[in-house]
């Protein structure tokens, strides 16, 4: 439904200065495009010709890439929700996008899901129908800040988490990117002033407070992804990687068919908090130990380092030191355990990228013995 002339001159809030994104690099000054890149640049190719086919702006493009999979495609492996490739187009009950990039493309699925450049141009056909379907006209998509809802709706999610979603995305717009993906090539992104136009989403409640962590926020995890109340005591905390982007996690405990949630998430850049579910309540996270533990994700990849910053490791380490004063949890590593150490686990993450030595001295956890011949 095209937008009415007041929603379109209406005067546009700015990003939050709190959102920060200490993982990027900025260049300090603002720009609209990132020069044309060299011929022997395939990623900047891709993002080059599918923001000219599809009128998407290129450094959007490469802005939600970046949100997404921090630009690796992961060899068409698919996410937690069943997404692929750099644009995470994915194929859930909730989130038909591969579906909806192949009728727009004509490309077929199995090349969106495994082939970069693809899944590219599959990410700007599905940005423009969102556009299309807003109603932007040809000069209104040209200017970035009116993709904000068009973004928003690009997460198929609802409410705060969509608007989480394209909070971060328009974040690395305003700070600037440059990122280094597969392969040594890289993909960047000036920074930029940046006002976005919020009036098709809803941000009630995206920067609510965690009820149980005041750093946090809150945004809860669909009612049928947990259970109310506990049948043991909480005596551990388990780490887990999300195999996922951190506002596309949190939408995905929103997502009935998921089956899944977890107590809190952990964003890579900057360490934001997140909860979904009150540590009273067992998340679904770690099977058969969901009812004696709290579950911390963390965005990212098990195979990509890089996911693992400082800023994340110091924040999840003071939530791990929070929850272990208040439930009196050994702070040792048979009570703060990696997902793959849990009975019966089938899951690997953290995976062998994940520092315990930095993350159990960080959480002020007593020296291992010395190992004695």
């Amino acid at each position: 439904m095209p937008r009415s002339t007041v929603a379109r001159t209406r005067a546009r809030a700015s990003v939050l200065a709190a959102l920060t994104v200490t993982a990027l690099v900025a260049t300090g000054q603002p720009a609209t495009a990132a020069p044309a890149p060299p011929a022997a640049e395939p990623l900047n190719r891709a993002f080059d010709r599918a923001a000219q086919e599809y009128g998407v702006p290129r450094d959007l493009l490469a802005a939600v890439g970046y949100g997404e999979s921090r630009l690796d495609g992961h060899a068409g492996l698919p996410s937690q929700a069943n997404g692929y490739g750099v644009m995470h187009l994915a194929s859930n009950p909730e989130n038909r996008s591969l579906e909806k990039a192949a009728a727009l493309t004509g490309e077929p699925a199995e090349r969106l899901r495994r082939n970069t450049a693809a899944n590219i141009l599959g990410g700007a056909a599905v940005l423009r129908d969102h556009a299309d379907r807003l109603g932007l006209d040809r000069a209104e998509r040209r200017d970035v800040n009116a993709w904000y809802p068009a973004v928003a709706r690009y997460s198929e999610a609802e409410g705060p988490a969509a608007a989480l979603y394209a909070d971060t995305v328009f974040t690395f717009l305003a700070q600037g990117l440059t990122a280094t993906a597969p392969g040594g090539e890289q993909v960047r992104v000036p920074s930029r002033p940046v006002a976005p136009d919020k009036d098709e989403v809803s941000a009630a409640g995206v920067y609510a407070q965690s009820p149980d962590y005041p750093s946090g926020l809150w945004v809860p995890a669909y009612s049928g992804n947990f259970v109310v109340g506990r049948k043991a005591t909480v005596d551990k905390v388990i780490i887990h990687t999300t195999q996922g982007s951190y506002a596309g996690s949190i939408s995905w405990y929103q997502n009935p068919a998921s089956k899944v949630s977890a107590h809190y998430t952990i964003r890579s850049s900057d360490g934001e908090v997140t909860q979904s579910v009150r540590e009273k309540d067992t998340a679904w996270h770690a099977g058969s130990v969901n009812s004696s533990s709290v579950g911390i994700e963390h965005e990212g990849y098990v195979d990509n380092p890089a996911w693992y910053t400082e800023a994340m490791y110091r924040s999840s380490a003071a939530l791990t030191q929070h929850l272990a004063a208040r439930y009196s949890i050994p702070k040792n590593r048979s009570h703060i355990i990696g997902h793959s150490e849990a009975p019966g686990a089938t899951h690997t993450d953290p995976g062998p990228n994940w520092d315990w030595n930095h993350y159990m001295q960080l959480i002020g956890a007593p020296p291992a013995p010395p190992v004695t011949a």
